[in-house]
């Protein structure tokens, strides 16, 4: 069983550089989509609901801003959108499914540059960060198996971006941020990706839209997939699809044994 976690960059946007066909070709059955920057009614009718595809939409509040969503094979019996503090809500950031056993968590974390770059908003999303942990933790600690999934806005070591030395002052990098991500290892929840590959150099999920720069894979791994300690047996494979275009990331993916549907 495979999901798959994706930062669109607008997702009309990317529906224009063949979002369809990659969907209807995949063989994920829970795809979680990031910043989508549309409210459902800006979509069309194949766009919001296409054929096989079960949806559902948590747009900002503002226009053209944030937004998650779910695309899913299999019909969720559950989503939520709200970790509690209306800050966080307003800009449509989180859902958390959950099918059988499995709780996905599907998150835009914040990015903490600031309107001019001066890291303004490290605060805000270091918050989220915590605030989203204490979520999940309920249901961590009821033993069920959890992923959180999605942009996570932050390279969490320096093997997980082209330039480490030139960043350490750039939001995404700061060692606060990537304390914060320390601070979810250390408390269980496992980074997919390095599991399974362990530190492999040069796998990376995002890149500047500065010409070249995507070529030459100058970029930040800064899209994961966390996994709680119940759902890590299950756990098969994890991938980065660094060769699937139409946003300024790319796709990261999980494969799973689907008997994680109906795990105690």
């Amino acid at each position: 069983m495979r999901l798959v976690s994706w930062n669109v960059n607008g997702l009309r946007s990317c529906y224009k550089k063949g979002f369809s066909d990659w969907l209807q070709a995949t063989d994920a059955e829970i795809v979680g989509l990031q910043e989508v920057r549309a409210l459902p009614e800006q979509l069309t009718e194949e766009q919001r609901e296409p054929e096989g595809w079960t949806t559902h939409f948590s747009p900002a509040e503002r226009k053209g801003y944030s937004g998650v969503a779910f695309y899913a094979r299999r019909t969720f019996e559950k989503v939520r959108t709200s970790i509690g503090e209306e800050q966080f809500d307003c800009e449509g950031r989180v859902q958390i499914g959950e099918w059988g056993s499995l709780v996905v968590a599907n998150v835009y974390f914040p990015n903490g540059s600031g309107k001019n770059r001066d890291n303004s908003r490290i605060p805000f999303k270091l918050d989220f960060y915590q605030r989203l942990f204490e979520v999940l933790e309920v249901e961590r600690e009821k033993g069920r198996p959890v992923v959180v999934m999605g942009d996570f806005n932050t390279a969490h070591r320096e093997i997980d971006l082209a330039r480490p030395k030139q960043n350490h002052k750039t939001s995404g990098f700061c060692p606060n941020e990537r304390e914060e991500l320390d601070r979810w290892l250390q408390a269980g929840w496992v980074d997919s990706f390095r599991h399974v590959h362990g530190d492999v150099e040069g796998h990376y999920t995002w890149w500047s839209n500065r010409k070249g720069v995507r070529e030459r894979n100058v970029g930040w791994r800064i899209d994961y997939a966390l996994v709680s300690e119940a759902a890590m047996p299950f756990l098969k494979d994890a991938t980065v699809h660094s060769d699937t275009l139409g946003s300024d990331h790319c796709p990261i993916s999980l494969d799973f044994d689907e008997a994680v549907l109906k795990a105690s």
